[in-house]
């Protein structure tokens, strides 16, 4: 506020949800009473052991997710959601940002690399999965380094220009890090099923099947607490509704289901998604190996 020369400025707390607490105190605590209307008249500096008055200071706070967050700071906050960039306007902060930034920040001129819409599009659907712009910043500038790499192999330097259209974007890449890869490849039951965390989406491959057994449950992949206590309520719904679902019951007690989830990049929190991912997995596997075994269901 010294520095503003103000009363009244406009102070910006930046990812209030990382903030922890150590052996030098909780910051959260700090901010039940700055944030707080009724208190911080006489917001209490300990530094300087006197009061201060930040009634008049307008905080703006950021976070990406919630949960983190104490439910008593969340009480202080006027929370407003704001939604991640779409496609197309991630294709116009590229275009018109991006760009040209990586290219000068790599020495290539802006008329010597030509990033056309449709690569911009290939790296966005397929090589970055985020709310924001980072990662295709960071992509982009992979690009830029490429070009300018060519640039100083090529003898022919003046009139340069390199046109990156979707095809060679991909070339640059040997292998996709999108979700839509790993559908192509042809795994034993599949079941696709979304996964949404902190802002980020991914396709989740749950694979299940059967063997003879003696109706246990075996589990494999870097699975949680939540996607394991989800395949056992899985498992636990599909043997209370086999008669309803068409299914030989005593078929399903004389398997060991296996559980994989292939790729797991971030840890999971919701619920919902993943039990309705493994029910879909085991029924459709227990129906399929139950109708190959000559089975009725």
């Amino acid at each position: 506020m010294k520095k503003a020369g103000t009363i009244n400025p406009l102070i910006l707390l930046d990812e209030v949800d990382k903030l922890g607490a150590d052996f030098r105190g909780d910051p959260s605590s700090a901010l039940l009473e700055v944030l707080d209307p009724e208190q911080n008249n006489t917001f209490q500096d300990h530094y300087l052991d006197v009061e201060y008055d930040l009634s008049k200071v307008f905080f703006i706070a950021t976070a990406n997710v919630l949960h983190t967050i104490p439910p008593a700071l969340q009480d202080r906050l006027e929370i407003i959601r704001l939604s991640g960039y779409t496609e197309r306007e991630k294709l116009q902060i590229a275009r018109r940002h991006l760009v040209a930034k990586q290219a000068e920040a790599n020495g290539l001129k802006p008329e010597q690399l030509d990033l056309t819409d449709e690569g911009i599009l290939e790296i966005i659907r397929h090589y970055t999965r985020e709310a924001g712009v980072r990662n295709l910043e960071r992509e982009i500038g992979s690009c830029s380094r490429k070009v300018a790499r060519k640039l100083v192999s090529d003898s022919n330097v003046e009139g340069f220009k390199d046109v990156l259209t979707a095809e060679r974007v991909e070339r640059c890449w040997a292998q996709s890090n999108s979700a839509s890869n790993a559908s192509r490849q042809r795994r034993d039951w599949p079941c696709n099923r979304p996964c949404v965390d902190r802002g980020r989406g991914e396709v989740l491959q749950i694979e299940a099947t059967l063997v003879n057994g003696r109706g246990g449950v075996r589990l494999t992949g870097k699975l949680g607490d939540v996607m394991q206590e989800s395949a056992q309520a899985a498992l636990t719904c599909i043997k209370s509704r086999a008669e309803r679902l068409g299914m030989n019951l005593e078929f399903i007690r004389k398997r060991d289901l296996h559980i994989h989830v292939p790729k797991v990049r971030f840890q999971r929190t919701a619920h919902p998604p993943y039990y309705a991912g493994h029910c879909n997995g085991v029924g459709a596997n227990a129906r399929s190996r139950s109708e190959q075994c000559g089975h009725d269901g």
